[in-house]
């Protein structure tokens, strides 16, 4: 077995890991907005509407993150 056999296998082996990652993510994609975690195509029309008076598209609090996990304690 020579070098080149072997950076064959490991390309077919990395090959095949990345697009079982990119399938596990379009998946985890597709679940979240069915079940309305988040809304895709709200976030996609940032581009389209980037004024400076354009509303925000999720709004945070103002309280810092600290403050905010001590309530949850």
């Amino acid at each position: 077995m020579d070098i080149r056999e072997i950076q064959g296998y490991a390309t077919f082996f990395m090959s095949i890991v990345f697009v079982v990652m990119l399938y596990s993510y379009i998946v985890y994609l597709y679940r979240s907005e069915k079940k309305g975690e988040k809304d895709y195509e709200k976030l996609g029309r940032i581009a389209i509407d980037d004024e400076i008076d354009s509303t925000p598209i999720n709004t945070s609090s103002a309280e810092p993150l600290d403050k905010r996990s001590e309530k949850n304690e």
